[in-house]
């Protein structure tokens, strides 16, 4: 629980099987700035995939797959590991517009069902010193550093 008076709402989405990294704000313009695409504020998560990943696929996610009515955007994409004894993969995929579901349908689409999936980073803010259910402030230049990006864009 946050425990702050003032009222906050979150800076884009997580689904519920999906943990990591959230910002909360009670600032719209804040909040715009960071979630609108055209900003291109990336988001990094941390997939773990059934089947062992080719090289063939990761270029697939890195150029865009077709996704429904549309294509996604291209995605940096980075193995982290790979199990062949539990046939599994953990893959990093970085990201800018984060639609609805948009990994794990790009997943989906190289024929890859996720089996977990954690949003490690937005932008340079991560999450690897919290723990699940922890928050923090954000710092004045982490502010500074994401309003900066929107200008640049």
């Amino acid at each position: 629980m946050v425990e702050i008076k003032e009222k906050v709402l979150p800076v884009g989405r997580l689904d519920m099987y999906t943990s990591g990294a959230l910002i909360l704000s009670n600032d719209g313009d804040f909040i715009y700035k960071v979630t609108h695409p055209k900003y291109e504020i990336e988001k990094t998560y941390n997939v773990t995939v059934n089947g062992i990943i080719t090289n063939e696929e990761i270029a697939m996610l890195e150029q865009g797959v077709k996704i429904e009515d549309y294509i996604s955007g291209k995605a940096k994409v980075r193995i982290l590991k790979i199990d062949k004894e539990k046939n599994i993969s953990r893959i990093e995929i970085t990201i800018h517009e984060g639609k609805n579901r948009e990994v794990r349908k790009m997943c989906n689409a190289i024929g890859k069902k996720v089996l977990a999936l954690h949003r490690s980073k937005i932008e340079d803010i991560d999450v690897k010193n919290l723990k699940l259910g922890e928050w923090r402030y954000l710092s004045k230049t982490e502010v500074a550093k994401l309003l900066k990006n929107n200008c640049t864009k």
